[in-house]
């Protein structure tokens, strides 16, 4: 089964999109340089531009988990795969070292706020707190759709980050939009800066990780694993008590948006554990998966957000029962099978050989004049971790990244540039 590649983009307008671009054979080495561009192949057709955009996913991918040095740069004496570094999109800005309260001015790029008190920890440590893709889950959300936290095997709810690259933490800060007073100043839209292919400058990229607490039944070996503290915010979660404990977490979903030069729509990639779920009428293959128990005569209904009331320190919630509702490309999955290949051959230990990329959903008409979203293919793309709940391919209500974050505004009402993360800006004097 392939991914719904209903993009209705016309062939004049895929040319022009192709004379944009670099008409040269993707790359398909692992670096831990950032693609600035897409590389287009020839002949030009909509699939093989879902496998040029799958291409520019999986490098981005390398790159932003290559180890890292102190400074955040990939450490060029190791490769991919390779333990004892923190990688280096873990180097990003977290999104609530950003957005403060009392609408502060946020630390500097190698600053960090100090922990919660309960956590004890450095002030650099990684602190998981948000229990849905959204703030403040157990409250409301932000974004127009149904949500809810994401139950795993061992009755642990996923815990969530968002992180923004200097590139876009930069912009924020210079342009004072971190609070809403800033953002009533500003005059027009948001527009973070894309890519410069010319310049070797990379453009705005927005992390949003997934975690899930490493427990009985996890191979660890199988997972890209790092120590947080895992706190249960009572600000956040209402009615929770407040609690931190230092827990090893392995990673479960990753998403990548980037702002490429030509594409004012950001390039949506999204990757995913090999375990997470089974796809909806196919067998279910795996010993064992994250959010998927086979023949379980008392699970949840499948992609249904669990009962209220929701806390994240009750000792143990019925697991989430998780299926794929779109089944990854056929196209995508020999692409994936190349570079666990690559990835095996330069580590043999690699956990990365155990992501996969699920797919690449990028504007087949850029500069549409009609369609601000710019006729995204595929027109729905969903990761089971951070879009569980609304997977499918009904309109206006099952997951695009483009769709839905084509309506992000500030708190001014003003475009945000594809990103939610602006309205989380508070008042000066707002505690």
């Amino acid at each position: 089964m392939r991914l719904p590649l209903i993009a209705v983009a016309t062939v004049g307008a895929l040319s022009t999109f192709a004379n944009g671009h670099a008409q040269t054979t993707p790359t398909q080495q692992l670096t831990p340089h950032l693609p600035k561009d897409i590389s287009v192949t020839e002949p030009v057709t909509l699939q093989s531009l879902q496998h040029d955009f799958d291409v520019f996913s999986w490098q981005s991918f390398i790159a932003l988990n290559w180890p890292a040095n102190a400074d955040g740069l990939p450490d060029t004496s190791k490769t991919i795969g390779q333990q004892g570094n923190a990688v280096v999109w873990q180097h990003y800005k977290e999104s609530r070292d950003i957005f403060l309260a009392n609408g502060a001015k946020p630390p500097g790029w190698k600053e960090h706020n100090p922990p919660p008190t309960q956590c004890d920890a450095p002030n650099n440590a990684l602190v998981l707190s948000q229990v849905g893709k959204t703030p403040n889950v157990l409250d409301e959300s932000g974004e127009p759709f149904q949500t809810g936290p994401l139950i795993d095997q061992n009755g642990q709810y996923t815990r969530f980050e968002i992180l923004t690259n200097k590139m876009m933490f930069d912009y924020i800060v210079d342009n004072e939009l971190y609070n809403q007073q800033g953002q009533h100043k500003f005059k027009g839209d948001a527009d973070f800066p894309s890519t410069d292919n010319s310049k070797d400058k990379d453009g705005a990229i927005m992390i949003k990780a997934a975690w899930k607490v490493m427990g009985p039944g996890d191979d660890r070996s199988r997972f890209y694993t790092v120590d947080a503290y895992v706190y249960n915010n009572p600000d956040e979660n209402q009615g929770v008590q407040a609690a931190c404990q230092l827990q090893r977490v392995g990673l479960v979903g990753f998403h990548i948006a980037t702002k490429v030069e030509g594409n004012p729509q950001w390039i949506w990639s999204t990757f995913e554990h090999i375990n997470n779920a089974p796809t909806q009428g196919q067998p279910a293959t795996k010993q064992s998966y994250n959010y998927y128990r086979p023949n379980c005569d008392d699970c949840t209904a499948v992609n249904t957000p669990p009962p209220r009331p929701w806390d994240p320190s009750t000792p143990h919630t019925q697991p989430s029962q998780v299926e794929r509702v779109i089944a990854i490309d056929e196209a995508t999955n020999k692409l994936n099978q190349k570079y666990h290949a690559q990835l095996k051959h330069a580590f043999a230990e690699s956990v990365w050989v155990n992501y996969e990329l699920v797919s690449t959903q990028w504007p087949t008409d850029a500069q549409s004049k009609t369609d601000p979203t710019g006729v995204p293919a595929p027109s729905f793309l969903a990761n089971t971790t951070l879009e569980t709940y609304i997977q499918g391919e009904v309109k206006q209500t099952s997951s695009s990244c483009i769709g839905c974050h084509n309506n992000a505004a500030m708190t001014n009402g003003r475009f945000a540039d594809f990103t939610y993360l602006l309205q989380r800006a508070q008042a000066k004097g707002e505690k």
